[in-house]
């Protein structure tokens, strides 16, 4: 198995058992007389295999990425962190860029008014984000091409 494929079984796992979450507490009461549509005990059950699959699961994914030597980028693991880290520079670059300039903030002002100035430079600031989209995106790649090149661990 592909480290993409169990990437996209982890997230059906955990789809299943919020799934699961849902109908067992939707049946977990009942009003006397009636029956439950369907029995809570055993959705219960369902979930804690599910949740033992899912544990195993993500254990071999992440033993996979801490051992993926993706070269430059160091292990997948190393790589999935600067990810994480360059997403949220580009939001914070993106939204200083948008705060700085006004946009978005529906501030409109009269003559009678003082003027707001720039605390940062706009046009720096979105070359910046463009950078760091660039990046994020060809790292991006590189994660995307790994997860689909390389077995999943044992």
């Amino acid at each position: 198995m592909k480290i993409a494929e169990a990437l996209t079984a982890r997230a059906d796992l955990q789809r299943r058992i919020e799934q699961l979450r849902a109908r067992i507490t939707a049946n977990a009461r009942y009003q006397e007389g009636e029956e439950p549509a369907e029995d809570a005990a055993a959705l219960l059950g369902e979930a804690e295999k599910d949740l033992a699959r899912l544990r195993e699961l993500i254990r071999r994914i992440n033993a996979t990425n801490a051992r993926l030597d993706l070269g430059a980028d160091g292990t997948m693991t190393d790589a999935l962190a600067a990810r994480d880290v360059l997403r949220l520079q580009h939001s914070l670059l993106v939204d200083a860029a948008a705060a700085a300039s006004g946009s978005g903030s529906g501030f409109r002002q009269m003559r009678s008014e003082l003027r707001q100035i720039a605390a940062l430079p706009v046009a720096q600031l979105r070359e910046a984000a463009d950078r760091v989209a660039q990046e994020l995106r060809e790292l991006d790649n590189r994660i995307q091409e790994a997860n689909w090149t390389h077995d999943l661990e044992e």
